[in-house]
This record gives C-alpha cells, structure tokens and sequence, in this order.
C-alpha cells in the first residue's frame, strides 16, 4: 500500500469517506412543510410529552456517535483529535457497511478524560450509542467506566473489548481443537495496554485462570513488586513468580495473545511451549512472530493473526457493528459483560456450523469446516450480523438491561432485510483474488491508470500483472507517478525474445485464414495480439485491455488467436450490476447484436454459470416487451423459444419468459398476476433480447439508478479475457483484474 494511493482514495471526488444522506423526500413546498416549518413542530410536541418517541420520530435509535481525543490512534500514538478523523469516518464507513448503523465522528480536542466524560454526557439526547475509539490507557478505562455508570445509553470501547470478544471466540475453538482444558491452560500476553488488559479480564470470564495468565509489557513480565511502569490496571495481572521476561513466561505454555509489537516474540521461544500451542499474534500490519516462522519450529500449532492473508484473522469487524445493531435494537442502557459473552458464545459457534457456498465463493474456497484453520467465522460472512447481533439484543433482554423485547425469528429476518449480498460480492472480489494470485497481462502498459492499477494488484497480492509497452516509457511514467516496477514485469513486444516463438503460433494459427508468417510477425508487434499469444500458450492466465481502444479492437484479436470454449460455443459479454442491497448480471451488453432463440439460451446458460461462480444461485428472467405471449410478435416468440431450448438444457435453472422488467423485478407481480411462473421472487439475471436493449439498459442504470457496473466479462472464451470500458478509473481496472483472476482460478480447478 502506498502513500499517494491512500492519500488519493481520501481525497478524491468528495473529499471524505461518509456523507449524510436524506432518508424522506423534499422535493416540494408540501415536503418542506413537513420536515421543517411547520410540520416538524408535532414529533417535537410529541417527544416533549414522551421522550421514548425520539427513537419513533427521528434518527437516534440507529445513530452511533464514534468518539476519539486522537490519544493512541491505530499505530499512530498521539497524533491529536484532528490527525485521528481519518479512522474514525473509516469506523463509521464500517458501521454503515456491515449493520446499517449510521454514525457522527466526534473528534474531541482535549487530553483530559473528564473533558472528554463530558463531552460524551452532553450527547445522550443525540445518539443512541457511543463507540470510544484510539483513547489512551488507563485513560479510556477511567472514561468509559464513568460513563457507563452515568449513561442511560451503550457505551463501548472497542479498542478495549473488540479484540477480546473476537479472540474469546477463536480461543474457545482453539482450546475444543487442541484438547485442552480451559481451567487448566498457562496464558502469555505480549503487551498491557487496553486492549491486552480487557483481552484478559474477557478470558477468565471465559473459564481462564487469573493466576495462569502472564502479562508482559516492554519492561518485561508484570509481576508482584515491581514498581516500574505499573497502573491499576496492570496490577491486577501482577503474579507472584520469579520469571522476568516474555521467554521465561512462554516457557510451557499453551497459549500466546500478541497485542503489542512485530517482532516481540522469537522461533526460540515458541519452541518451548507446550504440546499443540495456540498463537495468537495479533499485531497489525506485522505480527509479534509471522505464521511460517512459527511453523518452522512447531507444526503442530494453531495459529490466528489479524490479517486477511492468513486463516483465522481476529478482526473487530465481526464484532462492533453487530454488538451496537443488536444493542440499539433492543433499547439497551448499556453493553454488559452478558452481551460482549453472548457475543463471543454466537461467534464461537457459528464457526462451526456448515459454511455456506455462498460464503466460501467469496473468499475463492470449497469445502470449509471448523478445524485448526478455521476457528472463527470470516469478516465478510453475512451470517455473523444474523447471528451475533439477535444474540446481542437477546441477552440485553435477558440481563434486564432492554428497553424493547425483541423477537428473534422477527428480528432475524428484519436484519436480513437491511444487508443485501451486494456488499459482501464487492468486498470479496479482491479477497478471493488474493487466495490464488495469477498473471494478467495488460496491452495498455503505458498508461498511467494501468501502472496505477498494476502496483495496488501487486501489492495487495491480487495478480501478478505483466504490462506491455515500450519499457523506457513505461519506466518513465512509473518513476513520475513514485511506483516501483519491483512487483510488476515489464514486456516489449517488439523488442521481446518471445517474440518470434510468438509469431510462428500466431502464422500457424491463421495461417490458413490468409495470414503470412511475415504479417505475422508485423502483428505479434502490437500489444492485445502479443497479450492474447500469451495467453494462449499459458504464458499469462488472463488478458485484461480496452482502456483506450473500441471495444472491437480488443475483442477480435483476442477471438482469432484464444478462440472460443467449446463447451459455450458463443461468446457473450455480460455486466454485474451492483446496487447497495443486490446484484443483477445484464446480458449480452456488448457482443452479440441481434442474437437467435438458441443463442439467447447460451448467452443464459453463461450467465447462469458466471453468478454461481460468485455464489449466487441464477434466477433468470429472459426479457422483452411482451408478458407470457401477452403480444403476438416474432420478437417475443423468439424469446419465448429461447426460454424452452434453455429448460431442455438445463432443466435445473430457474428460468422464464418472455417478461417486461418490471415483472421481472416484482415478486408481487410474479405471484399476484402470474402465479404459473417459475420464477416467484425478483429475478438476478436479466437476458435481454437484443444488444441495443442490454447496452442502453446497463448505461441507464449506471448513470442514473446508481450502480456500480463490473464488466464487460467475457464468457465463453477459451481462456480468460475481459474488456475494460474506454476511460476505465483505476479501481474499475482492479476489479476487473479480481474478475479475470477468479475466472482463471473457476478454470484451473478440474471439472467434475
């Protein structure tokens, strides 16, 4: 990750990364009579005489207020309230995404806990819950037991009880996996700040032993006696032992907490732990000791850090937005230790329920099951806000500590209904790249958004790109734009050693469609016909291009020298839609002009075979002008036939027409107006009759409906090759690098 790539992701556009946004219209003088003058004066009366109506009448029973004095901000320290926004709009751009929590941040200008207390007080009648952040201990200690007593609303500490709630979960798993006993395991913690020190408190709650827990901080092991660098907090983890450092501690032990520094921890050290250690090296972005240095001493330990590139990553993620969904919902005063174990107990076991294929496509895995390498849920599993958040506002209920008694089979499907599976296909896009990297080589090598792209792929460990062009300007522009070329491979086609190996495939692949083997080597010159050889001998997994070409001048190359798959026959391109709550594949958008009834049965059959590829079962509605033969017309006839050549095929899709979009948009219309219809619910894959319905449509909703559009993906393409749209932005060319790079891994799998 580079400097100029964060700094350019905040700053572009709308500098920022949250807005507030109207939920009622105010679209005339009757809508402003209403939400202002003169209307709003009735739910204000109304609060006055009931204060309860605040969470009938206005925001507050969904808003989180996310509060800093920027004292120990991420890795940062004390940077200040100002310096600290960055993460704290960053946590409310997490709230929003993973439980439709909405949230102020609050960056408060003073050191001083009791300002800060205060401050907190005086929000009570705006939100309906605070999220302390990036406050220094024992400060945060101090403030947030304050205000727990004080408040009438959840207060919470992330920092403090995040991680312990996450980890709980992966310890109570490790712990089941490995035999052991809890009552009897010997704990290390590396580091005593806030986090470690609740982490702690968490884990005997758990079953843990207080007297079985080490701490050590970088003066060494917290012991009975010692002066030096001691708080209240710390104290009550000072034990009565001779040991003095962090390798006298992990000496036998069973289990290794890491929340302090890369590094803090050796091979050496790890080696002398007990039987089926359990190592939790949870520093960020480098943990105290990396996975492979640990498995170089101890192959038979379990391992969890909090990164995304490892099994089993501790991220807070699964925790707070659920925690304050669930607490919100349930009115609750405050989140007691009933809550943060309800949280824990309901991750611990939906870790080792079946995992969906749904969830597992996210992340590019089959056959997932609770083991050693999956000890707690993934942070993209949608089912962790059905599951955490109902359990959350179940034992705020049960604790005595709600307001509203919720009805969890009600409540489960009202949170299903606030998070569609949008999200989590966006957010996995680049996760399950990262689990197979490949190579994608890009013909427009020179550009600048392609070497942009090229590093955030190399970096992020989602391809190895190959870029094509004339290496001293693709140097060049590199070097201006402050990206190393380290990651990233370079070729010249026309000074290229491949070159004329690549010229006799390309002559003895056309030669007897009249091409020369000297026009061939003119063509191997040029940047998509040298990509596409590449591909095509398996010199490159996929070929993404099109940035500053016609669509044709992309495609046709690509389709003379790869040619066509066999088993499709037709090549298709498709769009996936993504809107804040769904996500719709069009096709064909952008190849087939005016395609055959038996042509429309494959462009579906692709299309099917490209949303199961991101987990999504096919719901396919083959649209046109007519309803179930509601117009006699070839056009709709031809529609019609397609619908049952695609049955014949595949008698297993759920698939009708022919239907106008509105029908195939609306279930109520579905099982009102034509109950006979396969289909009984909105349809995700849209077939469209013809190029001009499929392009004009996908443009319009682009630009006006607000979705983001992946795509053009080519199907039905022997090896993998996607079409960037002409002026491309940089994060519009890594997904579609993601989207290669997950075709080519569906492609090197066997088939069954």
């Amino acid at each position: 990750m580079k400097r100029e790539d964060a700094l350019e992701y905040h700053a572009r556009g709308r500098p920022g990364k949250i807005a507030v946004v109207p939920t009622k219209p105010l679209t005339n003088q009757r809508d402003l009579a209403l939400a202002y003058s003169p209307g709003v004066a009735e739910p204000c009366l109304e609060i006055k005489a009931n204060p309860d109506d605040a969470y009938k009448y206005t925001a507050k029973g969904n808003l989180v207020a996310v509060v800093t004095n920027g004292t120990a901000v991420l890795g940062l320290g004390n940077i200040g309230a100002l310096a600290g926004k960055p993460v704290m709009e960053g946590k409310g751009n997490l709230f929003k995404q993973f439980a439709d929590l909405d949230v102020f941040d609050l960056e408060v200008g003073s050191e001083h806990p009791d300002d800060v207390i205060k401050f907190c007080q005086l929000l009570e009648p705006t939100v309906g819950g605070i999220n302390l952040e990036d406050i220094k201990a024992p400060d945060c200690f101090y403030i947030e037991e304050t205000l727990r007593k004080t408040m009438k609303i959840p207060v919470f500490h992330d920092d403090q009880h995040g991680t312990a709630i996450i980890s709980g979960a992966a310890l109570l798993n490790a712990i089941e996996v490995s035999g052991k006993d809890i009552a009897t395991v010997k704990v290390v913690f590396s580091g005593a700040g806030a986090a470690a020190i609740s982490t702690a408190e968490h884990y005997v709650r758990l079953g843990v032993k207080r007297e079985h827990i080490t701490m050590c901080d970088r003066k060494g092991v917290i012991y009975e006696g010692r002066k030096e660098d001691m708080d209240p907090y710390k104290a009550r983890f000072a034990r009565k032992t001779d040991m003095r450092s962090i390798a006298d501690a992990l000496d036998g032990a069973d289990i290794f907490v890491g929340l302090s520094v890369a590094g803090a921890v050796t091979g050496e050290m790890i080696a002398k732990m007990a039987k089926a250690p359990i190592i939790f090296a949870l520093a960020n972005p480098v943990p105290e000791i990396l996975p492979h240095e640990v498995r170089a001493v101890r192959d038979d330990a379990i391992i969890a850090t909090g990164r995304s590139d490892y099994p089993n990553q501790v991220n807070n993620v699964l925790g707070f937005p659920f925690i304050f969904r669930g607490a919100l919902d349930a009115r609750a005063t405050e989140i007691n230790e009933e809550m943060k174990m309800a949280a824990t107990r309901a991750l611990a076991q939906l870790a080792k329920e079946d995992v969906p294929e749904s969830v597992s496509a996210l992340y590019g895995l089959t056959n997932v099951k609770f083991g050693p390498e999956y000890l707690i849920p993934f942070p993209f599993d949608p089912r962790a806000l059905l599951t955490v958040a109902p359990a959350v506002a179940w034992a705020a209920v049960a604790s005595g500590v709600a307001r509203e008694f919720i009805e969890l089979e009600t409540y489960r499907d009202q949170l299903e209904a606030r998070l569609g599976r949008a999200r989590g296909i966006m957010r996995g896009l680049a996760t399950r790249a990262q689990r197979e990297p490949k190579r994608v080589v890009f013909p427009e090598g020179e550009d600048p958004k392609i070497i942009r792209a090229a590093q955030i792929l190399a970096d992020d460990g989602i391809a190895t790109p190959i870029l094509l062009g004339r290496k001293d300007r693709v140097r060049a522009t590199a070097e201006d734009l402050g990206i190393s070329l380290d990651m990233i491979h370079v070729e010249e086609p026309g000074t290229s050693a491949n070159r004329e190996r690549y010229a006799q495939y390309l002559w003895q692949k056309r030669q007897r469609k009249g091409l020369s083997l000297v026009e061939a080597g003119q063509r191997i010159t040029r940047a998509t016909s040298f990509g596409s050889v590449m591909v095509a001998m398996g010199d490159a997994d996929a070929l993404v291009g099109g940035l500053g070409k016609h669509y044709p001048e992309t495609i046709r190359p690509a389709l003379e020298i790869i040619g066509t798959d066999r088993r499709h026959g037709l090549v298709s391109g498709l769009y996936m839609l993504v809107f804040e709550k769904h996500v719709v594949f069009f096709g064909d958008t952008t190849v087939n002009i005016e395609p055959t009834s038996e042509q429309l049965a494959q462009i579906a059959w692709s299309a099917a075979g490209l949303a199961r590829t991101f987990g999504i079962s096919p719901r396919i509605a083959m649209l046109s002008f007519s309803n179930f033969g509601s117009v006699k017309h070839p056009e709709a006839q031809k529609v019609a036939q397609a619908v049952s050549m695609l049955r014949l095929r595949d008698p297993s899709l759920v698939v009708d027409g022919e239907m106008q979009a509105d029908t195939a948009f609306s279930s109520e219309i579905l099982n009102t107006r034509f109950p006979f219809s396969a289909l009984k619910e909105a349809a995700n894959v849209l077939i469209f009759p013809d190029l001009s319905a499929g392009n004009i449509a996908y443009k319009l909703l682009t630009q006006l409906g607000g979705a983001t559009a992946i795509g053009p993906i080519l199907v039905g393409m022997q090896h993998p090759v996607h079409v960037l749209e002409q002026g491309a932005d940089v994060q519009e060319i890594v997904n579609m690098a993601a989207v290669a790079v997950i075709d080519a891994q569906q492609r090197s799998r066997p088939t069954t």
